[in-house]
């Protein structure tokens, strides 16, 4: 038997994510200024309050033993236990995973959870392993990070590449460690195991009533207003499904290995239906483009629904849309963001604009805290609401400070977290 780590390849991506925590920052350190708080608030949220690397054996199908590398952030519990998700990715970064934490944290000041922000990840491609290893990492990284996460201190949940069943093997193995039934240790689950209805769905519903809203602001239609998705996964591919049925046109979208354009509009249920586990469907045809030409084409919507960093200085000028909307964690860079201001392109940034996973999230724990479960109809009635309630509030804080809406969400999740961490005396302004 033989023991071996897996290395994976750095590329242009990963140097772009390696960007983030700094993005964040720097970005959070703006909204501090302008909020007037003294430096002991940005010194205190700059980074995570705790941040475990662990180093994970999995007996792989060939009988070789692989360690995988996985990380764990935990950015600030001032307002409640930590959430948020796990990724499987081979560009994983403790960097992006730092920066996701710190997004989580803003993301539940500004839909108002009692929660603080945390993230996890693996350097692994799952596309490339089968389900028992896929399992066998999955009960690895729990062991790896149970003395840290529960019910009441860090709630996990899905995110890129990550599923139900992969939550599924987690809330099995941690009940195994602790001895007793815990369904609300992690969220995302088969509804058979605690899971919420409307879970899976939550960050495209999200996202589409932020772009319902965003129309309704701009005295646009929804029908027949030409969108192009980048991300195929389960956040584009169930948002471009909603679109379609409600008229809108989705001329593209884009999966890991390319993109489809189609000014006239594409045929949303032929690519569902033909499309790999992981999103994949573009490989299916000839005229395929690249997701870098994809972004460029001509639309009124463009919806980054993939991986952070794809909007960056050297092609925010040539984005051709009115509106765009995060639907992926961190998509458009500082810079990006800027020439976008400066061009009168509207950006709804990705905490606000994808919280709908979150905080539906938030609901499935209260269900399983409650022991009763709600409907469907309950479940997205109280999003919407939820959504409504964040995307108001942000915008007002945009008009009163006279900041794009970028900006907006980070004050509206900074003040959050400042005035509990000053409620429990952790500072003192």
């Amino acid at each position: 038997m033989s023991i071996k780590s897996v290395n994976v390849k750095q590329n242009e991506a990963v140097k772009e994510k390696d960007n983030s925590l700094l993005e964040f920052q720097e970005t959070l350190q703006e909204a501090v200024n302008i909020l007037n708080y003294p430096p002991q608030v940005f010194e205190l949220i700059k980074k995570p309050v705790r941040f475990l690397e662990v180093s994970i054996p999995v007996r792989m199908d060939n009988g070789e033993v692989q360690i995988f590398q996985g990380y764990r952030a935990q950015h600030n519990d001032a307002k409640g236990p930590t959430k948020g998700g796990i990724r499987f990715h081979p560009d994983v970064t403790p960097e992006e995973v730092k920066a996701l934490a710190g997004w989580m944290s803003l993301k539940c000041g500004v839909t108002d959870l009692p929660y603080g922000g945390a993230k996890g990840g693996i350097i692994c491609d799952p596309r490339r392993m089968s389900l028992g290893e896929l399992e066998r990492l999955s009960r690895g990284y729990v062991r790896a990070v149970s003395q840290l996460v529960g019910p009441t201190k860090d709630i996990p949940a899905p995110d890129m590449y990550t599923n139900a069943q992969i939550m599924a093997w987690m809330l099995d193995e941690y009940d195994h460690i602790r001895e007793f039934d815990s369904p609300g240790f992690i969220t995302g689950k088969p509804i058979a195991l605690g899971g919420s209805k409307g879970r899976e769905t939550a960050t495209s519903k999200g996202v589409l009533y932020t772009l319902q809203m965003v129309c309704e602001l701009r005295k646009m239609s929804l029908k027949d207003t030409k969108v192009i998705i980048q991300g195929f996964g389960n956040v584009g591919s169930y948002l471009a499904q909603y679109l379609y049925e409600l008229g809108a046109k989705v001329v593209g979208i884009g999966d890991a290995l390319g993109g489809l354009y189609d000014e006239n509009g594409l045929d949303i249920p032929y690519l569902l239906d033909n499309r790999d586990s992981f999103g994949i469907v573009s490989n299916h045809f000839s005229n395929s483009i690249t997701n870098q030409e994809l972004l460029e084409k001509s639309c009124d919507v463009l919806i980054p629904a993939a991986i952070s960093g794809v909007i960056h200085k050297r092609n925010a000028e040539k984005i051709n849309c009115q509106i765009v909307i995060e639907a992926a964690n961190g998509p458009t860079t500082k810079e990006a963001i800027q020439i976008l201001d400066e061009r009168g392109i509207l950006l709804v940034p990705d905490i606000l604009a994808n919280s709908g996973g979150v905080v539906v999230s938030y609901f499935e724990w209260c269900q399983n805290n409650q022991g009763y479960y709600w409907t469907e109809e309950t479940v997205d009635e109280r999003l919407q609401e939820k959504m409504k309630e964040s995307f108001a509030n942000v915008y007002a804080t945009a008009k009163k400070y006279n900041v794009n809406l970028k900006i907006a969400a980070y004050i509206v999740g900074i003040q959050q977290i400042a005035e509990a961490s000053r409620l429990r005396g952790w500072l003192n302004y």
